[in-house]
């Protein structure tokens, strides 16, 4: 994959993602069966697709190598329950703009981890996303839903970014299909003894809106995401990252008239401003 291509695969890898609070909060069930749902179907659909196409290989990995990976799934585990927790305690937008906070963390913990120079424009654009996320909340309070559901989606943030420098650092060498799978796998096994207790209680329709969290914003937008970090730095997909919760706050808005207050924009603006910022003063 070429950068060109790489940055077109980690745009549509965004939309997807963005599609993901959508999906969570259309299936009424806990965030735990959300997660094991998701990685079920996530699964079939990359097997599938390694089954389909040729192009793809799945080779015998080393013991650290699938270390690495089944910690990647920890991290896409945990990342995934905080973030479906954000949602159905604040709702999609909250959610969305708490998690936006990753390419903060991927900045820091990336010059951090590979001894990369942080410029100062990058300390200033992670102070601004700080200032974002206090403006996303109205009061900070940890009795309010709000507050509760930002918190947990700057958790899925944080977990997130230690996922994507981990899949920079593990995954040369391996087909990112391969590399998502043997993930969301470790996902379903961690989860489904968590979720096992809700599955008689999903419904048909629950089941559907899993199938395309797991299908189109998982299996096809993580094999996406992994392929690109081959190419792109994190920083870099970070930044393209950062219209993930535009694509959020509007699908929510049109479906579920989760209409943000001028404060929430605000502080949303502020966030993926000083994201798309960083990104210009770089190259």
């Amino acid at each position: 994959m070429n950068p060109r291509n790489a940055l077109w695969a980690i745009h549509l890898g965004a939309l997807l993602f963005g599609l993901s609070g959508i999906f969570g909060k259309l299936a009424n069930t806990t965030p735990q069966m959300i997660s094991a749902g998701r990685a079920l179907f996530a699964v079939v659909a990359l097997l599938l697709f390694a089954k389909l196409f040729s192009s793809v290989r799945l080779v015998r990995l080393s013991l650290k190598q699938l270390s690495q990976l089944a910690l990647g799934g920890a991290l896409l585990g945990g990342h995934w329950w905080s973030f479906f927790e954000a949602v159905q305690i604040s709702g999609v937008a909250i959610a969305t703009l708490g998690f936006a906070s990753f390419p903060a963390f991927t900045v820091l913990l990336e010059g951090l981890l590979f001894r990369e120079r942080t410029q100062r424009i990058e300390y200033a654009m992670v102070a601004l996303v700080c200032l974002g996320l206090v403006l996303v909340t109205p009061h900070f309070d940890l009795a309010s839903q709000a507050t509760t559901g930002l918190l947990w989606a700057v958790l899925s943030g944080l977990l997130f970014a230690l996922l994507s420098l981990l899949n920079r650092a593990s995954t040369r060498g391996i087909d990112p299909v391969q590399a998502a799978l043997y993930q969301n796998l470790t996902v379903l096994l961690l989860f489904m003894p968590l979720a096992w207790p809700s599955l008689p209680s999903v419904h048909a329709q629950d089941w559907l809106w899993m199938a395309l969290l797991g299908i189109f914003c998982t299996g096809l937008a993580h094999s996406l995401f992994v392929a690109s970090l081959r190419v792109l730095k994190a920083r870099t997909t970070a930044v393209i990252f950062a219209l993930e919760p535009v694509y959020g706050i509007a699908f929510a808005w049109l479906l579920f008239n989760e209409q943000p207050t001028l404060r929430m924009l605000a502080g949303g603006l502020l966030i993926v401003s000083a994201i798309f910022l960083s990104a210009r003063m770089a190259k």
